[in-house]
């Protein structure tokens, strides 16, 4: 069982201004914040909340008191819904699944009543609420009020910083996802009237200014606590932000992108996992190449989103028979042994868009499919074995030992990793952005060399183009939750690309500009007159 930056004590989050309709909470009386922070603790107690609130659903395990009402708890965790979303909506991956709302962010048919796109977007603004409350009860006025101590003191400012990075991050997933959004910030009256709408660019200068004013205060790369962001975190978030800026802002930001990632690369804090598969096992927290990671713990973290859905969900035919993939043969060991799992939920694999980019007959040690029973090619996709399934997240350790509960993961979600500041640095360079182009193609080459264990995928300068590093992105952070921001920055989500089974049909089809965006809840746009919906919807 790993360690992680303390118990994740799952306080009430009572204390939240919320944006939304459907969350459990509740306006304080004003001494309440009071109360609670006499002890310094509480401060430890309230940033793991925050940091939790991406990984858990309530307050008692896996279910049993929601932080968001009318939901299934499993279906409101912030992983898996930002997963789905960037996910399920592109060739990576399909879902056997037909509970309402899903088989809709394949076909590119959601609505404004689809219960996963609700989710997510009460899953931002929990997240929103919850750190504008740290940021509002840790001001130094009110840690002197308080009597919290000098050494305390130093340590919740670091505290403060990270809640604002967290805070810079779900509203990155704001804009991201839907635009044009509600914004609110430490300043706003608790229980006050509802929030105004922000424009994309508005917002997104708001979590550049927010990152750039944190850069300093927050702690140097790779000296912070396992699971809680550094400064490289922060680089990152500048990076992946100013990469996809001129879809959020109409205007480019690449040399940005490039220097961010670079300083990533610089600060020499980071170097690349010898083995691929290695980074998405139970102890990948020992891991030099992830720079910010969601922690998971199967005893301590329960959920049944999170890396326990994508554990569990991708596991389902031979593979829950035992059948060994290369032989044909019954493996002697129970599935529990080679999974680190107690049984498959058949639902998640992927289309043959994803395995025709790996090259046929050469060994690319990232292509981590499961084929043995499986059909390439996807009839239906509510049948399981049609689509190659994706073995990438396991609940097993590198050494094959299987995690600390057999149904909910010890594995750590990699939001941040060195090899993805490599492919921004050189699509950077691609797109005008400055930097070294023999430098760029050291990078992909690097990321090359680990797939093929040798020299022998390496590409040319002449080879490395923007359609290259796209697919080379889809090679190393598949199932990693970038594909829908690639395409939509490279204008081949709607309109221009097509792969099995988009828009609801077998050779798949374009879809609507629209749906770039995806809507605001119906519920929020009749609770709060002062939003207005995305077009199209």
């Amino acid at each position: 069982m790993k360690k992680h930056i303390t118990n994740l004590t799952l306080i009430a989050a009572l204390f939240a201004a919320s944006a939304c309709t459907d969350l459990e909470l509740t306006p304080p009386d004003k001494a309440v914040p009071d109360v609670f922070f006499q002890d310094e603790e509480s401060y430890v107690s309230f940033i793991a909340r925050v940091y939790s609130g991406l990984a858990v659903t309530g307050q008692s395990g896996p279910a049993g008191s929601a932080d968001i009402s009318s939901l299934d708890e499993g279906f409101s965790n912030y992983l898996r819904q930002y997963w789905q979303l960037q996910e399920l909506t592109t060739d990576e991956a399909v879902i056997a699944w037909g509970d309402e709302g899903l088989p809709e962010l394949h076909n590119h048919t959601w609505s404004s009543a689809n219960q996963f796109v609700r989710a997510m977007y009460y899953r931002i603004f929990f997240q929103v609420s919850m750190a504008n409350e740290f940021i509002r009860e840790s001001t130094p006025e009110k840690l002197d009020s308080r009597g919290v101590s000098e050494e305390g003191k130093k340590e919740i400012e670091y505290f403060r910083a990270e809640a604002r990075f967290l805070r810079a991050l779900s509203y990155w997933h704001g804009i991201d996802l839907f635009g044009n959004i509600p914004f609110y910030t430490e300043e706003t009256e608790v229980g006050g009237a509802a929030p105004d709408q922000a424009d994309r660019a508005t917002v997104f200068n708001f979590i550049e200014s927010e990152l750039n004013d944190i850069e300093s205060q927050i702690k140097e790369p790779g000296t912070n606590d396992y699971g809680r962001a550094d400064r490289a975190a922060v680089w990152m978030l500048q990076a992946k932000l100013y990469l996809n800026a001129e879809i959020y802002t109409g205007t480019a930001r690449y040399a940005d992108a490039l220097n961010a990632a670079k300083k990533v690369i610089d600060s020499g804090a980071y170097s690349m996992q010898d083995t691929y598969a290695h980074l998405f096992r139970t102890d990948n927290n020992t891991s030099n190449e992830i720079i910010w990671a969601i922690p998971f713990d199967g005893q301590s973290t329960q959920t049944w989103g999170g890396m326990t859905y994508l554990v569990h969900a991708p596991v389902g035919g031979n593979m829950q028979d035992n059948v060994n993939d290369e032989t044909g043969e019954d493996f002697p060991d129970e599935v529990s042994t080679l999974y680190g799992i107690n049984g498959g939920w058949a639902g998640l694999r992927t289309t043959s868009a994803l395995v025709d980019k790996f090259p046929a007959g050469q060994i690319d040690e990232r292509a981590i499919f499961y084929t043995n029973g499986q059909n390439k090619s996807i009839e239906n996709i509510g049948t399981f074995q049609d689509g190659y399934g994706v073995l990438k997240f396991q609940n097993v350790s590198s050494t094959g030992a299987a995690g600390s509960d057999l149904t909910h993961a010890d594995t750590d979600y990699p939001m941040f990793r060195l090899a993805e500041a490599y492919l921004i640095y050189a699509e950077a360079v691609l797109r005008g952005g400055g930097g070294d182009p023999n430098t760029a193609l050291g990078y992909i080459n690097a990321l090359r060399e680990r797939a093929y264990n040798s020299t022998a995928g390496n590409i040319t300068a002449d080879q490395m183009t923007l359609d290259f590093v796209l697919d080379e992105r889809a090679r190393e952070l598949y199932w990693e939750g970038t594909r829908r921001q690639d395409l939509i920055r490279y204008n081949q989500f709607t309109e221009n690309g097509i792969w099995p089974w988009k828009g609801g049909v077998k050779e798949g089809k374009t879809t609507e500009k629209f749906r770039e965006l995806l809507p605001i809840p119906i519920a929020e746009i009749l609770a709060n007159p002062k939003l207005s919906q995305n077009d199209g919807y």
